[in-house]
């Protein structure tokens, strides 16, 4: 399996982030990659830089104004009288009346929906280059390979077309998607990430032919919040083409690895050509967001039930956070992926 990873993303490590009130270090660290790359390493899986991406496959997803918004955010904020380290909106607009501002401040509430993805000097080469990692783990499966990993951070699934939030930049997930969609009629996204897949959801909601599910806990009491309720099933042409599955932070290995038969068996209905993963491990029970209750051998029976699916497949890396446990979280489920135990 082609494993793909940008060196200059390292970077990107944000200071700044609210939590009920209290200013916390960003739990979106530079250090997730080198515990990534552990777990890559113990199983023997070299990993490639990957070439830069044409600006046409970031606008396939992404708006111009949304990218010359990240191209440029830190050095204008710079022009401000006294700025911060990091660009932090501290206005965020209700949009339905809105006009789109000229400033710097207006631009990041209108394209920063929360206060957990602040962009610093490095953050647009970063995000640039997780983006270039996911369209290069997408080229390959459109060249003939099984499977391809694209070690994403910033990691990018709740960001939409304009909106960055929740740790992410680029979504590197639909970019990914997005980009399979050039050869294959139909792509199915299985999002497994703790937090609901809002930014994909928003990206393809109204669309019947990249389906998109999303197993993730209950956003009643979690975040993405506002999003992600079963309930949420498409518009338009994608009417009943978005599948959301939330289940209780106490959720174990059986049932959630029950849920991702039942999503699988929606995806095999679909019959799409080719799947893109949102691989988050953050549903492990000893990740610091405290979202789930998964084990390490739950991950390795999701790896082997997704690769039993036999679809050509991009697993795109979203969440999971700093702990010692990330490692061996990737290394079991690549490990049921790739039938190594």
């Amino acid at each position: 399996m082609k494993c793909f990873y940008a060196a200059e993303t390292e970077a990107h490590d944000p200071i700044f982030r609210l939590t009920h009130g209290k200013i916390q270090r960003n739990a979106e660290q530079a250090e997730r990659a080198k515990l990534l790359l552990a777990g890559l390493e113990q199983l023997s899986l070299p990993v490639t830089a990957p070439p830069e991406a044409p600006i046409s496959a970031l606008q396939a997803v992404h708006t111009p104004e949304f990218l010359t918004f990240l191209e440029t955010a830190w050095d204008e904020w710079q022009k401000l009288p006294d700025p911060g380290p990091e660009v932090v909106p501290n206005v965020i607009p209700q949009r339905e009346h809105a006009t789109y501002p000229a400033g710097i401040v207006a631009q990041a509430g209108w394209h920063m929906g929360d206060t957990s993805a602040p962009i610093g000097p490095h953050s647009w080469q970063a995000t640039r280059r997780a983006a270039d990692c996911a369209i290069a783990a997408a080229d390959a499966v459109l060249s003939g390979e099984r499977a391809a990993y694209a070690l994403c951070r910033p990691p990018g699934h709740h960001t939409s077309a304009d909106i960055a939030a929740g740790h992410c930049l680029m979504n590197g997930s639909a970019l990914a998607a997005a980009r399979l969609r050039d050869g294959f009629d139909r792509v199915a996204t299985l999002d497994i990430d703790v937090h609901h897949g809002n930014g994909t959801q928003a990206i393809f909601y109204d669309r019947d032919d990249v389906l998109t599910v999303s197993i993730h806990a209950d956003p009643a009491s979690y975040y993405p919040f506002f999003v992600g309720h079963a309930h949420e099933t498409g518009i338009g042409a994608g009417q009943g083409y978005n599948l959301n599955m939330p289940m209780p932070r106490s959720t174990t290995d059986d049932a959630w690895i029950a849920s991702i038969e039942t999503a699988l068996a929606r995806i095999a209905d679909f019959k799409p050509g080719a799947l893109m993963l949102s691989l988050g491990l953050d549903a492990h029970e000893k990740d610091p967001l405290m979202g789930m209750q998964i084990s390490f051998d739950g991950f390795r029976r999701a790896g082997q039930l997704i690769a039993a699916a036999g679809y050509p497949t991009v697993l795109v890396q979203e969440g999971g956070y700093l702990s010692p446990d990330l490692t061996t979280s990737l290394v079991s489920f690549l490990s049921g992926f790739l039938g190594r135990g």
